[in-house]
């Protein structure tokens, strides 16, 4: 039986990172991955591919529509959807053996096969082929971070054909007539722009008032009508009832809905992955929406049992996982890990994109928090202008007594990318006023961020 320091199950982002961290500090480990492949949903089917997807998307649409006014002829413009996701194919190949060869540089023992607890200390992985042998490992830790997967609906079952999952929607081999998207969050409104800029007639149906509905109102109007002027149709308030011969029933109130689908993709959210770990064997225990109950350094239940990213509470992101991860493994390690969970940036990569982190304006008014807003528009900014980028702006909200900075929310091209200083400021506890006083460079669309910092005492040089 093989020993080591650390075992990680799942080799997703939360796994391979504290897996990587850990025999940094020395440790003895080993990465158990069911796939053939590691970096888990984000690499192979997440994350990744929906981005490649969304980028050969973005260039599609551009030279259709955008390049004459750029003065870029072409003759014709067709779509190769072959050549399209043989792309994304390469991207995550090269990826995820990046990541398989970080780990052999790191002496990371790598065990393909799915794992299952035999006690706290313990694990049986079995084999990938049947007629192989299982193995067992022993460890003084085990962290578990095999992620999450697509909540499927009891009356819309996935089939991989019609009705889909975000997995198989980063890989339809045509171009659907009409999709339907169940559900109004970030990698709904990711993939249905996808298949709408390809050709299809795409519907939004959220059961909410609002899509994304964790961004304030004002963004998500104007992101709504942004989206809507792309061509995706978008149906809040919208409870579905059932698909059958090609329509999707729902209701809004007494008013009854239909909508015609070739395809369905649900996408209401995932849920934490714990299938086949046989955790009360471990005596690892789950809380009321079945995630494993962690305290604040992330130690389960059971003693030298850890457990990181989408399998325990707080938001399904990748770089979440990471950072569980990594201050999971200094812990182990004895040294000091630290995460600020309040600090978790989140990304809708749309054109334009959202991004949020902290409190929102709407939150901070709800809670009885007084506050100063201030906003800049892309419409101001000269890069957003030479870049065709002038939709949307920045928003930052701040203490109305400290000028501390609570949140920013962003509405606009590359606001992943500009989320991160305001992330930055934010950690070591800055005002408005630090952020507006940093020197951004010009011409750059992060200058739109200065803007709205000074624009929170009112004083924003470029907008009256």
């Amino acid at each position: 039986m093989d020993t080591y320091d650390l075992i990680v199950i799942g080799a997703g982002p939360g796994g391979y990172v504290c897996a990587f961290r850990a025999a940094q500090l020395g440790l003895k480990v080993a990465l158990v991955e069911k796939r053939a492949t590691l970096g888990g949903t984000c690499l192979n089917v997440g994350c990744i591919p929906s981005k490649a997807l969304l980028t050969s998307s973005e260039h599609y649409v551009f030279a259709q529509k955008h390049s004459a006014a750029h003065g870029v002829q072409l003759a014709s413009v067709a779509l190769d959807l072959a050549t399209l996701l043989k792309r994304k194919d390469t991207v995550v190949a090269k990826l995820t053996a990046g990541v398989a060869q970080l780990a052999k540089a790191r002496k990371i023992t790598v065990i393909t096969g799915t794992a299952s607890f035999v006690s706290a200390n313990e694990i049986e992985v079995g084999a990938v082929i049947p007629t192989d042998p299982s193995s067992r490992l022993t460890a003084k830790n085990i962290v578990i971070a095999t992620g999450s997967a697509p909540i499927e609906l009891s009356f819309l079952k996935f089939d991989g054909t019609t009705v889909i999952s975000s997995d198989h929607a980063i890989a339809l081999d045509a171009v659907p007539q009409k999709l339907v998207v169940v559900g109004g969050g970030a990698i709904g409104l990711e993939l249905g722009s996808v298949w709408s800029r390809l050709g299809a007639d795409v519907t939004i149906v959220e059961f909410l008032p609002k899509i994304v509905a964790n961004y304030d109102d004002d963004i998500v109007r104007n992101f709504t009508r942004l989206l809507q002027r792309q061509g995706l149709k978008i149906e809040v308030n919208a409870k579905v009832t059932g698909f059958a011969n090609g329509l999707l029933t729902a209701e809004r109130g007494t008013e009854k809905l239909s909508f015609p689908a070739d395809k369905v993709l649900v996408s209401v959210g995932r849920r934490p992955f714990t299938d086949g770990l046989a955790l009360d064997r471990a005596g690892i225990q789950l809380d009321e929406k079945k995630r494993i109950k962690v305290d604040a350094q992330l130690k389960t239940t059971a003693p030298g049992v850890w457990a990181v990213g989408d399998v325990v509470a707080g938001p399904m992101l990748a770089h979440k996982a990471e950072e569980d991860g990594v201050a999971v493994a200094e812990w182990i390690a004895g040294k000091a890990g630290h995460i600020n969970w309040d600090l978790v940036p989140a990304i809708v990569y749309t054109d334009p994109e959202v991004a949020g982190v902290g409190l929102g304006e709407d939150a901070a008014k709800a809670a009885g928090i007084a506050v100063n807003v201030g906003r800049f528009n892309f419409a101001a900014n000269g890069r957003a202008l030479a870049a065709d980028a002038t939709d949307g702006y920045v928003k930052i909200i701040a203490d109305a007594k400290t000028d501390k900075i609570l949140g920013a929310q962003i509405l606009g091209r590359n606001a992943g990318e500009l989320i991160s200083e305001i992330v930055t400021h934010m950690e070591y506890g800055g005002s408005a006023e630090d952020l507006a006083r940093t020197i951004h460079a010009h011409p750059t669309m992060s200058e739109a961020v200065k803007e709205a910092a000074l624009a929170v005492s009112k004083n924003a040089l470029h907008a009256l």
